[in-house]
């Protein structure tokens, strides 16, 4: 089968590898259809690692993606061949202390797709999963939302840890896949105001069409002083959805005492700094995101609904042979881009 495999640091190549077989019961073989670009992907393109886990070249990235269901073990219940399916890119043992409290995605044994000594991405023609990780979807949801279900359940797992959010106004600062991801879980628990930033007007003309209460960019203004003229208390959650040392210290600023900073953007740097002062005299309560813990059918249930169509998220759509210009274009935030997808087939 056919795979793309980052060969380097920028550098990609489209080779031919050993097809995946069905070995355990309870293995699912699927025919990948469209895997979209994440920026976990962009950081191992560009930089061959995230935090500590450093890519061993040649490595198959990629972890959001639909499939056609081509064959099962023979303990598989839930989905057959010919079924549509979003995957959850984890894989959970279900055995240790973290997924005993049914905490399975901080799993001590777990394998996520494209981490670097865990197991390969799903860039490649065909991939073995397990049933756990196989959802099917009704025929009404495309290849494409489905393949968008990844990104989505974690804005959705990080308003969930923000708690009650109805009525209550908060900021989004960043919107690329996943802030906007935010923003619909957000808009579905019925916030009171919503505020968002982002360095790229267009992706803000983005957020103000589907439902944002203010946007900002914050290279054009003091966008803490902006927001504070419109809330003199200040905001009860921010969602820092940028990886950006910047964005941490506008959102302690545009918190009121009492409010919560959810973390989801992942730095460049291993390390990023708080003022501890403002942290103290707010009482500010610093939520850390790790990617989602058991969402994907709640999500599927919203996309199914049309509670969240999140369709206008997807910008471009590449074929396996245009993968490096794919990467080239979200890694350059070239041509209007939030979700760029590869289709397999």
């Amino acid at each position: 089968m056919k795979a793309m495999l980052l060969t380097d640091i920028r550098k990609m190549e489209i080779r031919e590898v050993p097809d995946p077989e069905v070995k355990k019961p309870t293995d699912v073989l699927l025919k990948v259809k469209k895997v979209g670009v994440c920026g976990s992907d962009i950081h191992y393109y560009s930089q061959g690692r995230i935090g500590n886990q450093v890519i061993k070249f040649p490595f198959i990235i990629g972890h959001e993606f639909s499939a056609v269901v081509e064959k099962i073990g023979n303990e598989v219940i839930h989905v057959k061949p010919g079924d549509l399916v979003a995957v959850d890119p984890a894989i959970s043992c279900y055995e240790c202390d973290q997924c005993r409290a049914e905490r399975y995605h901080t799993c001590r044994n777990l394998r996520f797709l494209s981490v670097p000594d865990q197991i390969s991405g799903c860039m490649c023609e065909y991939i073995v999963m397990p049933e756990t990780s196989c959802y099917k979807v009704s025929d009404e949801v495309t290849a494409e939302q489905a393949a968008l279900i990844e990104p989505l359940t974690v804005g959705y797992y990080s308003v969930h840890l923000a708690g009650n959010i109805s009525g209550k106004d908060i900021a989004i600062l960043g919107v690329g896949p996943i802030g906007l991801s935010v923003l619909q879980a957000a808009q579905v628990q019925k916030v009171k105001k919503l505020y968002v930033t982002d360095k790229l007007d267009y992706r803000l003309t983005i957020a103000e069409n589907i439902g944002a209460s203010w946007v900002g960019n914050p290279e054009k203004f003091d966008i803490v002083k902006k927001i504070e003229e419109k809330e003199p208390l200040f905001l009860d959650v921010v969602f820092e959805c940028c990886g950006d040392q910047e964005a941490l210290n506008q959102g302690i600023d545009l918190l009121r005492p009492g409010g919560k900073l959810v973390i989801i953007g992942i730095p460049d740097e291993d390390i990023v700094s708080f003022n501890i002062s403002a942290l103290r005299r707010k009482e500010i309560t610093i939520v850390n995101v790790r990617r989602q813990n058991e969402c994907v059918i709640p999500v599927i249930e919203l996309i199914q609904s049309g509670k969240i169509k999140p369709g206008f998220m997807l910008t471009h759509q590449f074929p396996l042979e245009d993968i490096e210009e794919a990467f080239h274009t979200v890694s350059g935030y070239r041509d209007g881009v939030v979700k760029a997808m590869i289709n397999m087939d």
